[in-house]
């Protein structure tokens, strides 16, 4: 069976590359949308890639996101906000409507290639209130691929740690042999990770309750609880 991956070079996508291994075999995808990161993402896709002997790969760029801007991850004149991980409220970092232009990326291709999966790294729980992140996104995509596709098309979503808390899916990828070594999370720096942006918190805080070492190394690490 053949799976499009999307994989952003990030922990959670790195973990979904892992489970999607042990089913299928790999299609992995990278959509570059002028974030702050974008080369140091890219380079962590590659080694990804390179790590799971990825036979198809498609890096591709969709900078018009970064022209209609409102998020800080692709407007410089928007600061990314400290952490904050008890707020409910979407954070700045959110890039409106995102998951949708990945999506329709990887379906596209997928179809080309005869792809019978679509798997992508969302958590809904545990994560930055993102919505386009929640289950009930998904099933409404997966309706829009079936009624929009070929009839011979039969292109799924899979989303496998969409309901898992960060802990979990760092214990998750620990078990797999995931590269974690090899993931970038952080949202505003490319060389030293800043360690106080809310991915990085979020991150941070998964390795902790884990009670697993983050490979990476941070700038500075904020004092975070471990329950």
């Amino acid at each position: 069976m053949l799976a499009v991956v999307l994989a952003s070079g990030g922990m959670d996508s790195c973990v979904t590359t892992a489970l999607a291994a042990q089913e299928c075999e790999l299609a992995m995808l990278h959509v570059s949308y002028g974030q702050r990161t974008e080369k140091r993402e890219l380079r962590a896709f590659s080694d990804i890639a390179d790590f799971y002997h990825a036979r198809y790969r498609l890096t591709t760029n969709i900078a018009h996101l970064a022209q209609i801007g409102g998020s800080s991850l692709t407007d410089q004149k928007i600061e990314v906000s400290p952490a904050n991980l008890e707020s409910r409220e979407i954070p700045t970092s959110y890039v409106p409507f995102r998951n949708a232009h990945l999506l329709a990326i990887a379906t596209s291709w997928g179809e080309v290639i005869g792809a019978q999966r679509i798997y992508i790294g969302a958590v809904a729980e545990d994560s930055s209130g993102y919505p386009d992140c929640r289950p009930e996104y998904y099933q409404a995509f997966n309706h829009v691929i079936s009624i929009g596709t070929k009839p011979e098309t039969e292109i799924t979503i899979h989303t496998p740690i969409i309901h898992l808390r960060k802990s979990e899916i760092v214990k998750r990828g620990v078990e797999l042999q995931a590269p974690l070594h090899l993931t970038w999370s952080c949202y505003q720096n490319e060389e030293l990770a800043c360690g106080v942006c809310d991915s990085c918190a979020l991150r941070l805080r998964g390795f902790k309750q884990a009670g697993i070492q983050d490979p990476l190394s941070y700038a500075i690490e904020i004092s975070i609880p471990r329950s």
